[in-house]
């Protein structure tokens, strides 16, 4: 069986013979031996052996790409090394220690990290074609691996008829939006378009045959104008002494496609099918001399087109190209793309060797994925081997991990990051809600880190919100920044309703302060450094309203201290001829000047004033009248002011006796929608729930969906006062309730 497998691959062996040592043909016999008893019984689509692939993918890394003797015996084994994996073989180990111990840990781990590729499930979406590629590139460690990978989708393309349709048509979006890309980026033409050819055969299948029927029928007709164009170049170039040969390249077949749908043309109107490459062979110190010299003959014969000159070599393009493009047109106004760079310069472009730069070393430390490439690329020198593994220590996208959704949508997110953070960053509304999340069946809290090539669902509930420890948890600035967001509309929110509420209590209790002027104090009193913290802590009932109200009234009343005090004796004496004239006979206690209210009062002529309606509990002042005796009136009466300004030898000092008790008549308005029977709510709250003597109801509709009413009841103090507009605000439609004076 030994030589049978071994003849079956002659060619591929002749091939190893020819560019590698003894040493590494009888390790690439034993891979193939090994690979075939692991194999044998494992078939491709067209039933042929499927070590069949891993051959012919370990020429085109040996040949095509140039690496070396681990890369070819990786791309043998990698098969006998994914279907393990993947079958979770019990003999996993014992393989994995074999292939470690006949070729070294070097070859296992590019076969590894090739299986961690195959195991990507991607997902045919333009949008996250970028993530895809980065998240190839970051199973990549040893920078030999994208390139064997490389090799490995060059061979899928070329034998893609053995495959099922709906494979050709997945495995051919791939290879165009991905893998060509990474080729692309490396600088491996070649393979570039080999890959974008292929594709299109499958993808677009009637627009690639039209091409190339249409490249097959002119090819005699082309080469023949090529001859004519070219003889008067050679004369010039041969006359200089100039050492060159030229090549005649047809462009890729999906290149022209490109350029047929961008200029919305047919075949015929893509005026540069083909190219013409000139190559000198020059010291690398003469190379930008002779390539201008010789773009010199070229124009000097055909009249250049200046909007389509490139200049390759004075700046390189970031992948390493380096050559002189020109578009010339000839008498009969053909036109022709010329190509003018060395032997160096074409084997750079050919093979994306970048032997223009020369490696001088990578710093420690991560790097994302265009900028591992670009290194790749400065590590790919004129004689590529092994040791580019051992000169490249760079983890690429270190700091980087790609995490999948349910339906396959990836997401790159920061190494770190959490369930949280990966919420958000699928949609604000969805981190908003985010209780947890599911990793791989297990269910995990919002704070579990994410590890590269998870599966996560994330687990909501509607009446979750954002919290403040969540920042915290967030590593990424977009969660960050999204939390801080709704916390801060949420902070706005609580101070407009804390405001509203403050504006509420000052209007009830008929303080004569502004908005404005109560916030400024309040602030100052509570050593809160801004009104906004005012009000929040209003909202979020952190201060209490009795607190609020007893801090302005004592600033109010302190604010008439210096009126007050400038009166002071005058208020005494005409205090005491009053008391002569009309109390002779019931003269205040000795201990106390103030008036004391009872439901019995020994005979003191006085009545409650019906500007404000005084009841048990309200801070209260007596006033002497005229004609009608003592008049009580509540501090923040609205014509408290003008009395104490005008008559303050009328003011005497009142209070109530804890023990009295009686019923005082109160008026409520409130303010409501216009619901059917809320009148009656309102009405039974009062008299069933309260249990208060309900004296009458004035309601109003307003045509405009609203309502007012005057709710007349009698209460024993403010204490019930306060209970009763609580309950009021309770009610359904009811949006604002104060006690009228």
């Amino acid at each position: 069986m030994d030589s049978n497998v071994l003849d079956r691959y002659a060619s591929f062996r002749e091939f190893i013979a020819s560019q590698f040592s003894q040493k590494t043909q009888s390790m690439v016999d034993k891979a193939l031996l090994f690979a075939e008893e692991e194999l044998c019984d494992r078939r491709r689509y067209d039933n042929t052996p499927l070590l069949n692939h891993g051959v012919a993918m370990a020429r085109i890394v040996a040949e095509s790409i140039g690496l070396g003797r681990n890369s070819t015996i990786a791309a043998i084994l990698h098969d006998v090394v994914r279907i393990a994996i993947q079958e979770q073989s019990p003999r996993l180990e014992e393989l994995t220690t074999t292939i470690r111990n006949d070729y070294g840990d070097e070859v296992l781990g590019i076969a590894v990290s090739l299986c961690k590729i195959s195991d990507i499930k991607l997902k045919r979406s333009k949008e996250q074609a970028s993530d895809f590629r980065d998240m190839i590139v970051s199973y990549s460690e040893d920078p030999r691996v994208i390139l064997v990978k490389l090799a490995d989708r060059l061979e899928v393309m070329r034998t893609l008829d053995i495959f099922p349709e709906k494979k050709r048509l997945s495995k051919s979006w791939e290879s165009l939006n991905l893998y060509a890309e990474i080729a692309h980026k490396l600088g491996l033409y070649v393979i570039k378009s080999e890959l974008e050819d292929l594709s299109l055969k499958y993808i677009e299948p009637e627009a690639y045959n039209h091409i190339v029927t249409e490249l097959k029928d002119s090819e005699a007709e082309r080469m023949a104008f090529i001859e004519e164009f070219l003889q008067p170049v050679r004369r010039l170039l041969d006359a200089d002494g100039i050492k060159y040969h030229i090549k005649s390249r047809t462009k890729s077949v999906f290149s022209i496609y490109q350029k047929m749908k961008k200029q919305q043309v047919d075949f015929k109107g893509v005026y540069d099918i083909f190219a013409l490459r000139i190559i000198i062979d020059c010291p690398i110190e003469s190379e930008k001399p002779l390539c201008w010299t010789v773009y010199s003959h070229v124009t000097s014969l055909y009249t250049p087109n200046p909007k389509r000159m490139r200049d390759w070599i004075s700046i390189p393009k970031s992948n390493g190209y380096e050559s002189l493009h020109t578009t010339v047109v000839t008498n009969e106004g053909r036109w022709v793309e010329v190509q003018i760079r060395t032997e160096r310069m074409d084997e750079v472009a050919e093979r994306g060797i970048a032997a223009h730069w020369r490696y001088k070393g990578v710093k420690q430390g991560g790097m994302g994925a265009e900028e591992w490439l670009g290194r790749l690329r400065e590590l790919l020198e004129d004689t590529p081997s092994e040791s580019i593994a051992h000169r490249f220590d760079a983890k690429p996208s270190e700091g980087e991990i790609f995490v999948f959704t349910p339906s396959g949508d990836i997401r790159k997110l920061p190494e770190g990051a959490t369930v949280l953070d990966f919420a958000f960053d699928i949609h604000t509304s969805l981190g908003a809600i985010c209780t947890g999340g599911k990793v791989g069946g297990r269910v995990v809290p919002i704070k579990e880190p994410l590890h590269n090539g998870d599966i996560c669902e994330v687990i909501t509930r509607k009446d979750q919100t954002p919290k403040a420890d969540w920042l915290n948890i967030c590593v990424t600035q977009k969660a960050r920044n999204k939390i801080r967001a709704y916390l801060r509309e949420e902070r706005m929110k609580h101070a407009r309703l804390g405001r509203e509420e403050l504006e509420r209590k000052i209007k009830n209790w008929k303080l004569d302060v502004s908005i404005d002027e109560a916030v400024a104090y309040l602030c100052k009193y509570l050593k809160i450094r801004r009104g906004n913290e005012l009000y929040v802590a209003i909202a979020d009932q952190k201060i209490e309203a009795g607190q609020i109200k007893e801090t302005l009234l004592q600033w109010l009343s302190g604010q008439a201290d210096e009126q007050r005090r400038q009166a002071a004796a005058e208020v005494e004496e005409r205090k005491l001829r009053l008391r002569e004239e009309r109390i002779e006979n019931n003269p205040p206690a000795p201990h106390s000047d103030a008036l004391v209210i009872d439901d019995s009062i020994n005979n003191i002529e006085y009545k409650l004033g019906r500007c404000c309606n005084p009841i048990k509990g309200d801070d209260i002042f007596g006033f002497v009248t005229i004609n009608s005796g003592i008049t009580i009136h509540r501090i923040d009466c609205p014509n408290a002011r003008r009395m104490r300004e005008r008559y303050p030898y009328r003011v005497i000092d009142a209070r109530w006796r804890d023990s009295a008790s009686g019923a005082f008549r109160i008026t409520v308005s409130i303010s409501a929608a216009d619901i059917p029977g809320i009148a009656t709510t309102i009405m039974d709250v009062a008299s069933k729930e309260l249990k208060l003597s309900v004296r009458g109801i004035n309601y109003n509709p307003k045509g405009d969906g609203t309502a007012s009413a005057q709710l007349i009841v009698e209460v024993p103090s403010t204490g019930v006062v306060e209970m009763l507009l609580h309950s009021l605000r309770r009610i359904k439609g009811v949006r604002n309730v104060y006690r009228l004076n």
